[in-house]
Order: C-alpha cells, then structure tokens, then sequence
C-alpha cells in the first residue's frame, strides 16, 4: 500500500487561502484524502492572481492545491453559510485562515463547526495567534520573518536586511498544520469530540530558530549575519573559484585537516590560530582571506574534485535551472505529471518529498468553482440554488 491510500475515505474542507492552510490540505490530499477547497466569488483563493501565470493559472496556486476539488460559496450571504455548514457536517478535518475577526463576524468559529459536527477537526491558522494581540494582526510570511528576528540576522554584514526567498514559514507551518491533524485523526475515536488546533507562523519561526534561540538564552549573544556562513563551524560557507561559487561546509578539526590537505595547505593545519573549531571562529577573517586566495587559483570543478576525494561536503553553487536539470534532482523523480487527460502538458509538478514510488498527482489544481455542482448537489441544492449560491458561472474541464 503507498501513502496515497492513508487518508482514503477522509473529507477534508480547504477554506483558507494564500499558502500555509492550502499546503496542509494538499498534503492530506496526495495522502488519499477528499478535499474540497470552498473559494469566495468572483476570484478565488487570493494567490489565483498572482503572476507568473501558466495557460491563465497562477502558478503559486498550482504548487500548492492540487488533489482537491473547488467549490464557490459565498459566505457572506446567510444562504452560502448555511451551505457551507452543510458541508461541515459531512467533514472530517476543516482547515480556515480567516483573517482577524472575520470568523467571528460571521459566525464561523470552531464552536459553531462542532454545533454542526462535534467531532470535526477543525485547523485554525493565522499570523500570530489567537490571543488578545495576536488575534488583531494579520500578516503573511515576510511580515512574520521581520518580526520574529528572523530577518536580523539573515544575509551579508554589510548589508541591507533582506528576507529569506522561499515562503517558508507558510510551508512550515502549513507541514506542521497537517501534522496536527494527523495527530488529532489518531486520537479520535466514535466516543470523542473534535479539537481545535491553532497554529501560527511566529510558533514556526520560532521553531526554525530553534538552536539561534537557545544560542542566545544561553550566552546573551544575539545572532549576527554571515552571509552564507555558519556561527557554529569554518571554513562553512561560499568560496569563489577561478569560474564560479562553490559551498564548502566542514564540522570538525578533523574535517579542516582534510581540506588543508586537498588544498596543498597542509600548514593551515598546524596554525595555532585554525587548530580548533573555537581557534577557527575567532579567525574567521584570516581564514577565509587565505582560502579565498587559494580557490581563486582553479575552477569550480577542480576543487569538487579535490574535496570529495577526501570526503568533504562541498557543492556548486547552482541557478534553479541547473539545479532541476542535475543528476542528482532527476535521480530523485521529484517531478511528476498530472493525468493528461485534464491538464496541458509540459507543467510537472513537485511531489511531496516522501513515498516516491507511490507519489502522484492524480487530480491537477482545480478551476475556479469546477467542482461546485458536483459537491453542492450532493448535499441537496438544484442546479437553480446553486447557481445562486455560488454568484459564478461554473464549468468543467
């Protein structure tokens, strides 16, 4: 059995939007799960719109919804409420991103699901939390980044404050939301009630700060930035070659040896300043002044060569372009394709990073409403009321 068959038989109800929440139902649905994603009329998720786009399809909505079906509601409307509670009653797991105060406005809160399911999951996730500050802040990935102190101490000394490219916080976050789930899916049995999760992406933040955190609690010394560098370890960061930048990472003095050996600098070894990995990071500067100097004699290749031999963790520092098209990523067959049948092709997508022989993608990203007659009517609305309720012309593929 592979892990698509997890989650088979489970529904799941998708109302968030942007990344984090959309991220944690497509991975219950890769997972076997039957996720219906509930969109706003007249536009959808809010990352529908985003550039770059694909055949009319915003790519960022792509990475992150497939296996699910769409459905528009408006949820303004008491109608689209009743509607969507409806669905409630027949879920599982409901995932909501409301902004501040707007469940509450509307009355869709996690005890008004459970008045309709009271064992329903339901995954509450937001910028900064429930409590009394928390819950009056929006914010998305980059926002939280500078407020958590993330930013602080992310890129070169002298610099400007940037933030890390990739959404990571949403992503994380949107990992652990279905993590959550999983747990609380475990735990649930005829007898119990459902539970509310709530997660936030400053917890996230923090959790990949996790050593910086205790690094600071510990001595008092805030993080600094270093580039591509490490505080913990050196030489650990990127080197310029004759024809490129390549990324060298050592851990122990042992490890320094061997570079000093690759390099012809077998003397490094025995300066006392570069002896220890202590001796190493108070010397930072001198160091990598002498290896800079020496890496700028050959290219790239060369010296992969030379540190492999001796067993160093070394690489080229690679364009997202290079990387898709090394040995390496296509040894992984991280790349998979939708069914032809529904989706253009010449658009892969990126499977989930576990179970590659059973990983698919059976079901593409949905259109915009594409599924709305199907699910609403299987609740009991006319092809009339759902017109209605949904404010959307809908169509299939």
């Amino acid at each position: 059995m592979t892990l698509q068959a997890t989650y088979t038989g489970l529904r799941v109800l998708d109302l968030s939007t942007n990344i984090a929440g959309p991220f944690a139902a497509m991975i219950l649905g890769d997972l076997g799960a039957d996720v219906i994603k509930v969109e706003r009329p007249p536009l959808g998720d809010d990352t529908r719109s985003l550039p770059p786009q694909w055949h009319g399809q915003a790519t960022v909505f792509l990475a992150v919804n497939r296996n699910k079906r769409s459905v528009v509601l408006d949820i303004k409307t008491p109608e689209g409420r009743e509607a969507l509670l409806k669905l409630v009653a027949g879920a599982d797991v409901v995932i909501e991103s409301f902004p501040p105060g707007v469940g509450a406005e509307l009355g869709l809160t996690d005890a008004r699901f459970r008045e309709c399911n009271w064992c329903v999951i339901v995954c509450s996730i937001s910028a900064f939390g429930s409590g009394p500050l928390g819950s009056k802040v929006p914010g998305y990935d980059a926002l939280v980044q500078a407020v958590s102190g993330m930013m602080s101490f992310t890129g070169d000394p002298a610099g400007p404050t940037v933030r890390i490219a990739p959404s990571l916080l949403d992503l994380t976050t949107g990992m652990w939301g279905a993590i959550a789930i999983m747990g609380a899916l475990a735990r649930r049995t005829a007898a119990s009630k459902g539970e509310h999760i709530q997660l936030a992406l400053l917890d996230s933040a923090f959790t990949l700060m996790c050593h910086q955190v205790l690094g600071f609690l510990a001595t008092g010394d805030l993080p600094l930035k270093l580039g591509s560098g490490a505080p913990s370890a050196a030489p650990y960061r990127v080197y310029k070659a004759a024809d490129g930048e390549f990324m060298l990472a050592t851990a122990t003095d042992a490890q320094f040896a061997r570079v000093c050996r690759a390099l012809d600098l077998t003397s490094l070894a025995q300066d006392e300043r570069f002896r220890t990995v202590s001796g190493r990071l108070a010397a930072r500067a001198d160091l990598d002044a002498l290896l800079s100097e020496r890496f700028g004699q050959d290219t790239v290749e060369v010296w992969l060569q030379r540190l492999h031999a001796v067993g160093i963790s070394a690489g080229r520092v690679n364009d997202l372009r290079q990387s898709l098209e090394s040995e390496l990523t296509v040894e992984r067959h991280l790349l998979i394709e939708p069914d032809q049948t529904v989706w253009p092709a010449g658009m892969p997508l990126l499977r989930l990073p576990v179970d590659a022989e059973g990983a698919g993608a059976s079901r593409p990203p949905p259109r915009l409403g594409e599924h709305s007659v199907e699910v609403l009517s299987a609740v009991g609305y006319d092809a009339e009321t759902i017109a209605r309720l949904t404010s959307l012309t809908t169509s299939r593929r």
